[in-house]
């Protein structure tokens, strides 16, 4: 058992909701002719109750289906979500690394996207002075393609660029969310070898991914969610196993 000094990341009965609008409220029309007395908004619980403690230097895949809560899990370690009940601690610099690329303003270029989400992300002016060279150097755009603006990007460049920019400085915390799913082989590669590196030097991951193989590779560890809640935790093969068993995967599950 970990002492608690090497727990970098601990849940405890972690809920988290989302507003969403109700059925049934189509528009301010129908609110205002319920005279106000109906909301128009109610939680849908997506997180509910998760136990989880991860310690420095692991690498944990989180698996399931599609719409158990991994996202929403990552999310909230990143600090992009705030729980809705129940306690989250996490220790130390986090990096995310979302597929959608969060963080990123569609507007300004590439070039201003790496000083706007390095500065969010807890990067110095000195550090990312240092850094934005090799941020654009590993994300492989070209000078146009950085300074022009992100809204043109396809979502590979998005991907490339939010990749470069998470894994340019070692943080304490890597998120890993589905990031690797976009772009040709020879990057994906380059980017598992830059994780493998991190990982070398300290940094505890979280890792989402739909491809068995990736996971195995990458991996020291797995829990696997449905409906909200860790149901099993173990190795990564044990986990991996768990998985093929229980979920039926449809073709984007398998392979990404």
């Amino acid at each position: 058992m970990a002492a608690e000094s090497d727990i970098v990341i601990e849940a405890r009965d972690l809920h988290v909701s989302f507003t969403v609008q109700k059925q049934g409220i189509k528009s301010i029309k129908s609110f205002l002719l319920s005279m106000g007395f109906q909301s128009p908004f109610e939680k849908k619980p997506v997180l509910k109750g998760v136990n989880l403690k991860v310690k420095k230097g692991e690498c944990l895949a989180v698996m399931g289906r599609n719409g158990c809560g991994k996202s929403t899990l990552l999310r909230a370690v990143a600090g992009i979500m705030t729980p809705t009940s129940g306690s989250l601690e996490v220790k130390g610099r986090v990096a995310p690394l979302m597929t959608l690329g969060v963080g990123f303003e569609m507007e300004l270029t590439g070039r201003e996207n790496i000083e706007l989400v390095g500065t969010l992300m807890g990067f110095t002016k000195d550090q990312l002075q240092d850094s934005i060279n090799n941020i654009i150097l590993f994300s492989e755009l070209t000078d146009a393609e950085i300074d022009m603006q992100m809204k043109r990007y396809s979502s590979g460049m998005i991907s490339r660029l939010a990749f470069s920019i998470a894994a340019a400085n070692t943080p304490d915390v890597l998120i890993v969310d589905e990031a690797l799913a976009v772009g040709d082989l020879g990057f994906r590669e380059k980017c598992a070898e830059r994780i493998k590196q991190i990982k070398s030097e300290g940094t505890t991951i979280m890792y989402v991914s739909h491809h068995l193989d990736e996971i195995k590779n990458i991996c020291t560890r797995a829990i696997f969610m449905e409906e909200g809640v860790v149901t099993a935790e173990g190795s990564v093969d044990e986990i991996c196993e768990y998985y093929t068993h229980h979920v039926k995967p449809t073709s984007t599950e398998l392979h990404g």
